[in-house]
């Protein structure tokens, strides 16, 4: 099937796949996509959407096995502080429902945060803007494409 994002990538001509899985409407998390496609839970990259009281709503990208640091990703837009957005506002917001969030061809060119992490890989994976489907991507084609600022952004979680 192709997405907004996966027409939006062949448009500008950047190389890339995409991998399709089995869809748990339960179970959406990112360490679980990584299981179904084959990847480290660090090498998928999850897409937030949080609002900064100067930047407004932006994108905020961090490895599934990691949480975004509200903190520092203040201190990277310039924020005295951010909040994710909630879920009723997510699909209104960009287009996309829980699950299939990505920055690329968005409702709106919000502004893209995404951690510094993803330069450690010759390729990440990013939600391809529906559940079922992730685009593998080189790490500087996707900050490209979207514009990304990079930085420290997410911490591991603590576990109880």
């Amino acid at each position: 099937m192709k997405t907004n994002a996966v027409r939006c990538l062949e448009s500008a001509g950047v190389a890339f796949e995409t991998r399709d899985y089995e869809v748990d409407p339960d179970d959406l998390a990112a360490e679980s996509v990584a299981r179904k496609i084959g990847l480290p839970p660090e090498q998928v990259f999850k897409t937030l959407v949080a609002r900064g009281d100067r930047t407004g709503v932006l994108f905020a990208v961090v490895p599934g096995d990691q949480q975004l640091d509200l903190k520092s990703l203040a201190r990277l837009t310039g924020d005295r502080k951010c909040e994710t957005v909630t879920l009723k506002e997510v699909q209104p917001l960009t287009g996309y429902i829980r699950g299939g969030v990505t920055a690329i061809a968005a409702k709106k060119d919000y502004p893209v945060f995404v951690d510094e992490t993803i330069e450690l890989f010759d390729q990440i994976s990013i939600s391809a803007g529906t559940r079922g489907t992730q685009i593998l991507i080189a790490p500087a084609d996707y900050i490209r494409v979207t514009r990304a600022t990079v930085g420290a952004i997410s911490t591991h979680p603590t576990r109880p």
